[in-house]
């Protein structure tokens, strides 16, 4: 819906012409054809309200056949047109927002209007449409009415999503409904998601100045200004939303619009709620009667008969009380009696009824034909109910509205059907859990699983946690309720206009394209025109599990594998195409994994809440689901993905907020894990889920640049543990180094080792003679609390024995010690394949990389061939070639299934790109310097590429705890940099071309302009100002004694023109303004920024370095022991043992284990154990916070309010018991004094007194 202020953009306004231009074909009035004359009138008026003189000659043609006629009749005596008055209506002085308006003949379908208000006009689908009927006339509104309809109607129709229905008039109840309408709206919140709709059905005729409506292409927006009536005008109201001005072809008559709402209402009756009718129930469709004329009865029952509930306010005045003195009063008497086989009123009733209705109404003329309707309305008597509003107030009023409406269903329901089950129904509807617990989750009904089944749906698709979670607490089966094909339906019911719907219908445009054409291809594509509410004929509809793969795929492809696939029946193919004719040959037969169930509901629940953005739905499922810790980064990782495809700011900003979110939980839980147990918190890093498609919580985590999270101190230790190796973490690097360059050093104690025994008693966790229950636990998920070089073992010892350490990170059980290395072996492999060791490797043998490129290129860069190059520089070659082949193992050697995810993966690192731009830089060098003509560019090259590497140090010193964060701010810094030299290159700019100008009247050469207008006033900003040329009158100092001309020819030709003094003063001026500028107010902003820059990033600059500190540790831990050139070794080993002795690799896995599907869920229940116990606390702190118990008081003191309500209702009915014993006795004092005097009876004894026993006690006492 485009936005309704004032200034609109022209192209909304023409956009929403175009979506109503098909109104007039489609939508019509009602002009009258025949002229029936009024008999009071004198023959100046018709009987449909217009004066003679407004109707056309055709109108007034026929004058024998008019004199024939005695009743006007719209059907007959009026034709249709298409409608001249449609589009928005803007009230002029009163409110900036429009409403939209329509003039429609009282015979137009009901369901082209009900389309063009939820689908033109935007309007939301109802879930509860409550009709006000009657109290349209002047007389003014008794003051409880008011209240009810503002504190009750409007607000429980605020909490339900509903439309109120009424005449949409400034007079009588519309006018009420209208201001409290607007009062809520302003109170209520700009994000609130249940908005009232006021709706107005108003006769055409009836609407003063409606004129200024007519326009036959339509209004965007129509003028309207409110005035003070005559009588037998009304304007309209401005709080209302929507007005349908129902036309009969009358003037100034009321009750056109009569037949033509209730059809509205009943085709409503008949829509299903929620988000593209995917609710449960039909929308519900309420009565609401207040006070009313007799000839409302023929109203009240046509709708009576088609089972619309009623609900009537008692003591409102008119036909509410006479409605409620019939059926309340009269409820006793007998309602029928048989004759003949054939049920009627009786005589009796007939005649009771009709002296209270002489007594409601004495001046009704047709009182016999509304007597037969009343009668008729006590035969349904049942789909009434009653509120006396003087005696209830109006709190409870949503619960009597679904009171009401329940009363109704069960008189509809079939036997078979749960009692309670519309009930239950309605409450989902209104999203009022509080009348569910109270009413129907107290314990006392026990709920089958079919009976919430249906619900349970409703709840999820409309987004009502609280009843997911009040369902699942009682007797809801997930595990049987989720199967494949309601999760299809799920993801089908998403929104349209969300980034979900638009990823899903790119995938499925994918794969509809690929596949062969099919029967509803075509239909497909038309059916994108329908209007959104008809899901059937939606593309939505097909959607299927494998474009939520897709999606899935794309937000989360680079941490894990593709989702669903296994349902599916597809494997984990590296071809895409082959996956998408796969898909689509299956999505073509009969799809029987649809009747599957899911094998982990909670958390393709948690998906498809996460994906919409529902912060609260999510919470509960990511709480219900395993694996808590890796779940919620994975919903950090989806809303971070999904946030840099979003356009809105608002929902931008709130999925960057439920993400973070979701990484506080993910820190916290850890943190509760690794407080309770080291060893296990470390293998729940690194264990492979089944869950989450193969990843790690430490992948997976740095996948969402979840930076909170890698700073925890148990992720730090275990990355510590792993850089450290089997060495002490405290081991000075003087020591590394020395060990480095004297390898034999290891064997001696300088360096401190851990010792095997002390992996395996850790390992072990227990005596030999421990049995299975008495043995620590932590064997069973293995101990990872020392180095990862054993995951290298298992390399060199896979076709050899198991090891303890192995058994223990496969998840094998192991009954016996196999042989250990020799002290020599495992030493060396101890010291050499630690991360740190390779590391220095690296850095010391990038430093002697440094050294021989500077060497060559200022000492030994020799001519091109056959002349050059030289040894040196041919080692410097073979050097870089051994760079490159250690580029392209890390970067398609990573594991990844597709190509595509591993360019994305490698991309993604900056270091990577300068590594990249490095060796690019290297090629075009060396290939430039091999020829004569380009070898001197081909210098330049690599002179340029000796600065890129260099540059490289800056990210191999980020391991550094002092140094790495001062990169991070450094980088930080180089942003602000960028906005500096924008500002400067303004100025600079803008100075040079004037000073260029001022000082050189005529200067072609283009290197001197360009140094003279960019590069002299760069150097102005250091102090190189060169005042002789710039001063003409200089008076101390050097002059300017340069040669110089005036002649254009010699200019031409190259010769230095002489400046132009004329102009000189504004030369100095223009000179001290940019100094001024540039040096003290953009030096000084670049100062306070970068100052700003550091406060801000300082705080966290420790958890950015300890972020970038994994990707460090990963790349060394994979990377072989030997460093270039002398990496080429490790390289042709690796070719040896994959392609000819096929040995599989393990690290190319980073830190994962893969544990037995036992003890993958002993540690799964050991992670929740821990989460509940998390959760515990924090509900335990939330109860305790000031706004909880500030709540439950509220809670409390509602309560006390309430028993006080209740009270004065019993003192109100004691009085009325009151008042009945005092009538009944003195009715029998008057039926004992009439016997007395009697002579007919004679009785035995005298008539009993009254005993005052209260005034008797105390004279007794």
């Amino acid at each position: 819906m485009r936005d309704t202020g004032e200034g609109g953009g022209g192209d909304k306004i023409s956009k929403t012409e175009k979506d109503q231009s098909w109104i007039p074909k489609i939508i019509k009035k009602r002009v009258c054809t025949t002229f029936v004359e009024d008999s009071l009138s004198n023959g100046v008026q018709c009987q449909c309200g217009g004066a003679r003189d407004a109707h056309a000659s055709v109108a007034l043609g026929d004058y024998f056949s008019t004199a024939m006629v005695n009743h006007w009749d719209s059907a007959q005596h009026s034709s249709e047109y298409p409608t001249d008055a449609f589009g928005e209506l803007q009230f002029v002085g009163v409110s900036r927002r429009h409403s939209y308006f329509l003039r429609l003949s009282w015979d137009t379908p009901p369901s082209a209007v009900y389309n063009l208000m939820t689908g033109n006009w935007g309007l939301p689908a109802p879930n509860l449409v409550v009709s006000v009927v009657g109290g349209e006339d002047r007389t003014k509104v008794k003051t409880w009415v008011r209240e009810v309809l503002r504190q009750g109607l409007v607000k429980a129709s605020q909490s339900t999503g509903a439309w109120i229905v009424t005449t949409g008039m400034r007079e009588g109840v519309g006018g009420c409904v209208g201001e409290a309408v607007r009062d809520h709206a302003t109170a209520a919140s700009s994000v609130s998601l249940n908005k009232v709709v006021a709706l107005g059905i108003a006769p055409w005729g009836m609407v003063h100045n409606r004129q200024q409506l007519v326009n036959p292409q339509g209004s965007f927006p129509a003028k309207y200004s409110i005035e003070n009536t005559s009588k037998d005008f009304c304007c309209l109201d401005n709080n209302y939303q929507a007005f349908l001005l129902v036309d009969d072809g009358t003037v100034g008559r009321r009750g056109g619009e009569t037949r033509f709402r209730a059809k509205v209402e009943e085709y409503i009756s008949h829509q299903r709620t929620g988000i593209w009718g995917s609710g449960s129930i039909d929308i519900p469709v309420l009565c609401m009667l207040v006070s009313g004329e007799a000839s409302m009865l023929e109203r009240v029952d046509r709708s009576l008969k088609t089972c619309m509930p009623w609900l009537v306010l008692a003591g409102s005045g008119g036909l509410a009380d006479f409605l409620s003195d019939v059926l309340e009063n009269l409820s006793l008497a007998p309602a029928s009696n048989e004759v003949d086989g054939e049920v009627g009123p009786s005589v009796d009733l007939k005649d009771r009824v009709a002296e209270r209705f002489k007594k409601h109404f004495p001046s009704e003329a047709e009182s016999d034909k509304l007597v037969e309707r009343a009668l008729s309305i006590y035969q349904n008597r049942d789909f009434i109910t009653f509120y006396h509003g003087e005696q209830e107030g109006p709190n409870d009023f949503d619960t009597v509205l679904l009171k009401t409406l329940v009363q109704a269903s069960k008189q509809r329901t079939s036997a078979d059907a749960s009692p309670y089950s519309e009930e239950l129904k309605l409450a989902v509807t209104w999203n009022r859990v509080d009348i569910a617990k109270s009413e129907l989750f107290n314990g006392d009904i026990k709920w089958r699983y079919e009976d919430l089944e249906d619900s349970m749906t409703d709840a999820l698709i409309n987004n009502k946690p609280q009843f997911v979670r009040l369902f699942t607490e009682n007797g809801l089966n997930i595990m049987e309720y989720l199967t494949y094909g309601r999760l299809e339906n799920l993801f089908r019911s998403v929104a349209d206009g969300t980034v979900l719907y638009q990823l899903l219908q790119c995938r499925l445009v994918e794969r509809l394209g690929t596949a062969p054409p099919v029967p509803t291809f075509s239909n497909l594509q038309d059916s994108s025109n329908v209007a959104a509410g008809n899901m059937k004929s939606s593309p939505v509809a097909d959607i299927s599990l494998f474009e939520v793969a897709g999606v899935l795929d794309l937000l989360m492809g680079d941490v894990c594998q593709s989702f669903y696939y296994d349902a599916l029946g597809l494997e984990q193919t590296s071809s895409k195409r082959r996956a998408l004719k796969r898909a689509s040959k299956l999505l073509r037969s009969d799809c029987l994994y649809r009747a599957e169930r899911c094998p982990y509901p909670w958390a393709s629940l948690f998906i498809w809440a996460v994906l919409q953005n529902r912060s609260e739905m999510a919470i509960y499922f990511w709480e219900m689901s395993v694996e808590s810790v890796l779940s919620a980064l994975s919903g950090c990782k989806i809303l971070r993905e999904l946030s840099k495809l979003e356009d809105e700011t608002e929902t931008k900003l709130s999925m960057k907020e439920l993400a973070q979110r979701f990484e506080n939980l993910a820190h916290d839980v850890f943190g509760s894990c690794y407080r309770s147990n080291e060893s296990r918190s470390f293998t729940l890093l690194i264990t492979q889920s089944q869950v989450w498609a193969g990843t790690t919580c430490l992948q997976m985590g740095m996948g969402a640049d979840a930076r909170l999270f890698f700073s925890h101190d148990g992720v730090q230790t275990l990355l510590s543990q792993i850089w450290w190796g089997d060495m002490k973490r405290n081991t000075e690097v003087w020591k590394l180094l020395l060990t480095f360059f004297c390898p034999f050093l290891c064997y001696t104690n300088l360096i401190t080792f851990r010792k095997q025994e002390d992996h395996q008693q850790e390992e072990g966790g227990g005596g030999p003679n421990e049995d299975g229950q008495g043995r620590d636990s932590d064997s069973l998920y293995g101990t990872t609390i020392f180095s990862f070089s054993d995951i290298k073992n298992i390399e060199a010892d896979a076709q050899g024995a198991t090891s303890p350490r192995t058994a223990a990170i496969k998840g094998i059980p192991h009954s016996h010690t196999p042989p250990k290395r020799p002290f020599i072996v495992s030493r060396w492999r101890q010291f050499w394949f630690a991360p740190v060791t390779s590391f220095l490797g690296n850095v010391l043998m990038y430093f002697l990389f440094l050294l021989l490129f500077a060497y060559v290129l200022m000492v030994d860069f020799k001519p091109p061939p056959p002349s050059g190059p030289s040894n040196t520089e041919y080692v410097l070659y073979f050097w870089v070639f051994t760079i490159v082949c250690e580029e392209i193992r890390e970067t398609f050697f990573l594991g990844i299934v597709t190509w595509r995810q591993t360019m994305r993966v490698y991309i993604q690192d900056v270091w990577n790109k300068c590594d990249l731009v490095a060796i690019m830089l290297f090629i075009i060098g060396l290939i430039c310097r091999m020829f004569e003509s380009s070898y001197g560019f081909g210098r330049d090259v690599l002179c340029v590429d000796y600065m890129v590497f260099t540059l490289r140090l800056i990210h191999i010193f980020a391991i550094h705890k002092q140094l790495g964060p001062k990169i991070i701010i450094v980088g930080k810094m180089m942003k602000d940099i960028f906005f500096f030299l924008f500002f400067l290159m303004v100025w600079l700019m803008a100075y040079g071309v004037a000073n260029q100008a001022l000082l050189y009247s005529y200067d072609p050469r283009l290197d001197h302009i360009f140094r003279r207008v960019f590069y002299r006033p760069y150097l102005h900003i250091f102090g190189q100002i060169p005042v002789e040329e710039m001063d003409g009158n200089i008076i101390f100092g050097k002059e300017w004694d340069m040669e110089c001309t005036d002649n254009v020819t010699l200019i031409q030709g190259g010769a230095e023109p002489c400046r132009s003094l004329s102009n000189n003063w504004l030369v100095v001026i223009l000179l001290i303004v940019y100094l001024l500028v540039t040096n003290i107010l953009l030096i000084n902003l670049l100062i306070a920024m970068f100052s700003h820059t550091f406060t801000v990033v300082q705080a966290n600059s420790d958890i950015y370095w300890k972020f970038q500190r994994y990707n460090l540790i990963v790349q060394y831990h994979s990377r072989p022991s030997l460093a270039p050139p002398f990496i080429i070794l490790s390289h042709i080993n690796l070719i040896i043992k994959r392609n000819i002795r096929k040995v599989p690799s393990l690290k190319i896995h980073h830190f994962v284990l893969q544990l037995s599907k036992k003890e993958t869920n002993r540690l799964m229940t050991w992670e929740t154990i821990q989460k509940e116990d998390f959760l515990t606390a924090q509900t335990k702190i939330q109860r305790n916070s000031d706004s909880e118990r500030l709540k439950r008081m509220s809670v409390k003191v509602d309560g006390v309010v309430k028993h006080m309500a209740e009270n004065r209702d019993f003192d109100h009915r004691l009085r009325a018991l009151e008042n009945e014993m005092e009538y009944c006795s003195n009715a029998l004092s008057w039926i004992v004094d009439t016997l007395a005097q009697g002579s007919t009876f004679k009785p035995p004894r005298p008539p009993p007194t009254l005993k005052d026993e209260f005034a008797s006690s105390p004279n007794s006492a």
